[in-house]
């Protein structure tokens, strides 16, 4: 009799504690409003298919070599960045024009040279202090046995869906319709050879990462993969439940108000075999309990080989899938409160 009194009791308590959760969660979805969404999708159809075609042919190309970390190619990847942003008029966080935050050799394992992660931001208007890091890795592997591995999904994609994202941002601004916060458009070195561009970021970071509101990472969104060759309108999202349930439901609002893509969360399954949580640079953002959304397409045949270049890139669905990540960007920089941390519920 008592220990099914004590069950019973525990019982009561675990489906009361249950309950208050599930409220609290409902009322976090509640209070997510969607706010300018007529200007949201004026500035979100300023990101077109042309635009990423054009950039992406040539940054895939093989002008780059491949954009091995610390070589040449990279180095001419990271002068092409700088020169975009500098014909945009995005200025760099770091003293208005020096784009570069330099990684010297001796952070790196191995032979590894010198390298560099590229930054631009426009600054919010009215907290401007506060940030919302949306990244990219810009390296990749460079030529390996006189072939080159063009990269043009990995993360060729994430490159150019990020220049269009900055783009966007600053003709709403430069119209008047500028961010809250600030946004830094983050191009980060080193993500092959180990997350080591994001790394050093995190540890030297351009913006207190006490005032780094979330990031949004960008990693492979051109192509479609063996699993949704019927459905190509989708993309993986990991993580954005992990550190912040709300960040996960505003996800999912802003995605059912504007686009309604399948958003595929199979490889946000903690025990899934793969491991992406922790193969992307969003991870080092973690690790330092900031909010994170890792945007992905998932592996295909031509992933980590010479063969993935820009003419297989579907790039009706590249666009969508920026626009996705403009408009969620667009409501963290604008919204009124920070974002609500799981720990806090």
């Amino acid at each position: 009799m008592k220990t099914f009194i004590v069950a019973t009791i525990f019982s009561l308590v675990g489906s009361c504690a249950t309950s208050k959760y599930s409220t609290k969660i409902e009322n976090l979805n509640n209070n997510i409003k969607i706010s300018d969404s007529t200007t949201i999708l004026k500035y979100a159809n300023t990101i077109t298919v042309p635009e990423l075609s054009k950039h992406l042919y040539r940054y895939a190309s093989e002008e780059f070599e491949g954009r091995g970390t610390g070589e040449l190619g990279q180095k001419k990847a990271a002068e092409f960045l700088k020169n975009y942003y500098l014909s945009q008029d995005i200025l760099s966080p770091i003293n208005d024009s020096i784009y570069f935050q330099i990684i010297p050799k001796s952070y790196f394992p191995d032979e590894t040279k010198a390298s560099e992660n590229v930054l631009a931001f426009i600054e919010g208007n009215e907290k401007p202090h506060e940030v919302v890091v949306i990244s990219a890795h810009y390296d990749h592997l460079g030529i390996e046995n006189s072939e080159i591995y063009y990269g043009a999904d990995d993360d060729g994609s994430g490159t150019v869906a990020l220049m269009e994202i900055a783009q966007a941002f600053k003709l709403a601004k430069d119209n008047g319709y500028g961010p809250k916060r600030s946004i830094l458009f983050l191009h980060l070195t080193a993500e092959e050879i180990g997350l080591e561009g994001s790394r050093f970021y995190t540890e030297n970071p351009i913006f207190p990462l006490n005032e780094t509101m979330a990031n949004l990472n960008i990693d492979m969104i051109g192509r479609i993969d063996p699993i949704h060759e019927n459905q190509e309108k989708y993309i993986y999202l990991i993580g954005a439940d992990r550190l912040s349930k709300e960040l996960h439901l505003l996800s999912e609002k802003v995605n059912k108000t504007f686009f309604d893509l399948d958003l595929d969360y199979k490889y946000n399954d903690e025990t899934d075999s793969n491991h992406y949580y922790e193969r992307s640079d969003h991870y080092n953002f973690a690790q330092h309990n900031i909010p994170v959304i890792f945007y992905f397409n998932g592996e295909h045949e031509d992933y980590h080989k010479p063969t993935d270049t820009p003419d297989k890139i579907n790039y009706n669905i590249l666009e969508l899938r920026t626009k996705l990540i403009f408009a969620t960007a667009w409501q963290l920089a604008n919204r009124e409160n920070r974002l609500i941390l799981n720990e806090s519920l």
